[in-house]
């Protein structure tokens, strides 16, 4: 990180002060969690498809809906379980129920959403209705 420099000297301790918020931003017991699960979007002629990082969920716990045009990712990462007497010395990955919401860029119909699970990476791919497709329109020669 980049610190200034002072050429005017008025307070020798605002370069101190500057650094120490710096680390109480970064430090361990501030670090902010992030968003869970991490999705992917992007959109082709044809559909839109979301791809969601989900390790350690059983796919019988993750739902899936679609309302209108938003699409919601729920459910939960159970907690690991600990042999009696065991003790944390590192606990990153965090647990318990999650929720993650989508919009997309049409009204989606419900028959044509399709959703995978492979290696912890939940794909849903979910199709545009017919009358929301691009149309090539013809130039007809005068």
């Amino acid at each position: 990180m980049l610190y200034p420099t002072y050429t005017r000297r008025s307070d020798p301790f605002a370069l101190m002060r500057s650094m120490l918020r710096d680390f109480d931003r970064t430090s361990p017991g501030r670090v902010t969690q992030p968003v869970f699960p991490a999705v992917n979007v992007w959109q082709g002629d044809e559909a839109v498809a979301i791809t969601a990082e989900l390790p350690g969920v059983d796919p019988a716990d993750i739902d899936i809906s679609v309302k209108e045009n938003v699409l919601t990712l729920s459910g939960e990462r159970k907690a690991p379980e600990i042999p009696e007497g065991g003790r944390w010395h590192r606990n990153e990955r965090g647990f318990g129920k999650f929720a993650r919401s989508v919009r997309l860029p049409f009204v989606a119909a419900e028959d044509k959403v399709e959703a995978r699970m492979t290696n912890g990476v939940l794909r849903v791919v979910i199709g545009r209705p017919e009358e929301d497709k691009p149309r090539k329109i013809e130039i007809k020669a005068a």
